[in-house]
């Protein structure tokens, strides 16, 4: 069973679960059995055998049998920043900010701006991205009634997005040293370095996601689920559903006071930032001396530790933010150490849900891994004998379902680079890089819409947004901008041409924002005439 189809049948019932039930944990758990079921061969034992792995998997590596420090690096990462958000909220730095922003950001539009300039300029990694520019952006967003909803579709839209066309990025760094493993001994004439930056263009998804996501930031246009969540925003000044569960919301209320400063937020978050790209280039230059390879800025990016580097960003990060609070105990008449206490235990259970997810989350991918489920896709492929012209958008679409079914974009990477770069060199050399785009195209977009995804999960958790809501109002955008990228990969795969592939992508998109203003002003206009 391990390799054929029945390896699909755990991940898309938890996917069909989450969206069905809305109980994240519940749809994982169930995912998590029926994996361990079939791994096992239906053998009790051996059933209850895989559970304990895949649970303990975020703690335990079973394969290397030693500690998974990167998981447990970012579990405790997470649980920081709810301390980090506990104490700027305790010592009335969220508040002095949002008042900041409410006098130098007055417009809705210049809230969702600027969350957006804040998701592409924080480019070296998603994870740092997703939590990064939620803490940064929430309170600004909230006072101008955007929804928390809307606030994790730009977050997700502008980190996995950007991170894979960044050479500079964990992600680019990444893909170019495989890119390299697979041109070793192969006849092409360009560099991993140089084929990563022609390929960007060619990512398709990546243009029509970020055309949406500045369009809708632009416009107070929605649609479907997310219009009903930035209308209750708007009208009810609800910016989530009171009613489920939020990760990383605060469930202690702190006394309030005007001893708040701007400096009491941006201080510990731009500390974390800035301690952790310092500790990405530390862990990166030594890892890079250690194995013996050239130091360079790729060398750096491809070697950093990014879960060590968030640890000890977030711990600076929390004590400058702690430091600051007892700053305000002589001159704050209701600051006491006991609400430190409070903050503290405030943190960390605010941000347990996410880590709970995270670990059904990672348990699930290590069964899915040990299924062969992407390997199986694959073959499905490999088997078909699909025309050339139409491989670019194929391995999109495939890319896409792997990266949706398995939860990560860079297993999808590892599984179908290799065999996109194979066919495409054997049948039509000339598109081997767009082929390769639209493998990377199709795992981020997989990966943008899954809800077993590590980085869905930690822009719902960065954004303050409950998971399932984050899901379901980012899907429907998604998949427009995959169809739109589907569309680009079929005329590039007819004429050859990736610039009349690009300039099909630009036409549609072009034409979509007309319809939808053209629409929305006839709304308008309608609306007026009523009243």
């Amino acid at each position: 069973m391990i390799g054929t189809w029945v390896s699909i049948i755990p991940p898309v019932l938890a996917i069909v679960m989450v969206l069905l039930t809305r109980r994240v944990l519940l749809s994982l758990g169930t995912g998590i059995i029926s994996g361990a079921l079939i791994v096992a061969a239906f053998s009790p034992t051996g059933t209850i055998v895989e559970l304990w792995e895949s649970i303990t998997v975020s703690f335990w590596d079973w394969g290397d049998k030693a500690i998974n420090a990167d998981n447990i690096n970012i579990m405790i990462f997470i649980l920081l920043l709810g301390v980090i958000t506990a104490f700027v909220s305790l010592s009335g730095g969220s508040r002095a900010f949002a008042e900041w922003a409410i006098q130098h950001i007055k417009t809705k539009r210049g809230a969702k701006l600027l969350t957006v300039a804040l998701g592409i300029a924080i480019f070296v990694d998603d994870y740092f991205n997703s939590l990064a520019v939620g803490q940064i952006s929430r309170p600004i967003t909230d006072r101008h009634k955007i929804s928390r909803a809307k606030l994790a579709y730009f977050i997700d839209s502008t980190s996995a997005p950007v991170c894979v066309v960044s050479p500079i990025s964990s992600w680019g760094a990444y893909l170019i040293g495989l890119l390299g493993i697979m041109f070793t001994g192969a006849a092409v004439s360009y560099s991993p370095l140089s084929a990563f930056v022609l390929m960007a263009p060619m990512n398709f998804y990546v243009v029509s996601t970020l055309a949406l996501v500045f369009f809708f930031a632009w416009t107070n246009i929605d649609f479907f689920t997310m219009k009903k969540h930035e209308d209750r925003a708007e009208h009810k000044g609800q910016l989530y559903d009171p009613d489920k569960e939020i990760p990383g919301q605060l469930k202690e209320d702190f006394p309030t006071h005007t001893h708040g400063k701007v400096r009491d937020l941006i201080g510990p978050i731009v500390t974390l930032i800035v301690v952790t790209l310092v500790m990405m280039i530390i862990t990166g230059y030594r890892a890079s001396v250690e194995a013996g390879i050239a130091v360079s800025i790729w060398s750096i990016f491809e070697n950093t530790d990014v879960p060590f580097a968030l640890v000890i960003g977030g711990s600076i990060g929390t004590i400058l933010a702690v430091v600051l609070y007892l700053s305000q105990l002589k001159v704050n008449e209701v600051a006491s150490v006991s609400l430190m206490k409070k903050a503290f235990i405030s943190g960390i259970q605010a941000m347990l849900p996410a880590v709970l997810i995270l670990i059904f989350a990672w348990g699930l991918t290590d069964l899915i891994d040990k299924l062969d489920t992407g390997q199986y896709l694959s073959e499905v492929v490999l088997k078909a004998n699909i025309p050339v012209a139409f491989l670019p958008a194929i391995m999109f679409v495939l890319a896409g379902l792997m990266a949706f079914s398995t939860g990560t974009s860079w297993g999808s990477f590892g599984i179908l680079l290799p065999i996109a770069g194979k066919i495409m060199l054997d049948a039509s050399p000339e598109m081997l890089l767009p082929a390769l785009a639209a493998v990377l195209a199709g795992a981020v977009f997989g990966d943008h819409c899954s809800p077993i995804s590590d980085t869905t999960i930690l822009s719902s958790t960065g954004a303050g947004c409950n998971h399932i809501d984050h899901v379901a109002t980012q899907l429907p955008y998604a998949l427009i901008s995959a169809a739109i990228a589907a569309i680009g990969y079929i005329v590039l795969g007819i004429t050859g041409s990736v610039w009349f592939g690009l300039l099909a992508v630009i036409i549609v998109l072009v034409a979509l924002f007309s319809i939808w203003t053209i629409r929305a002003r006839g709304e308008v206009v309608a609306a007026e005439q009523v009243s």
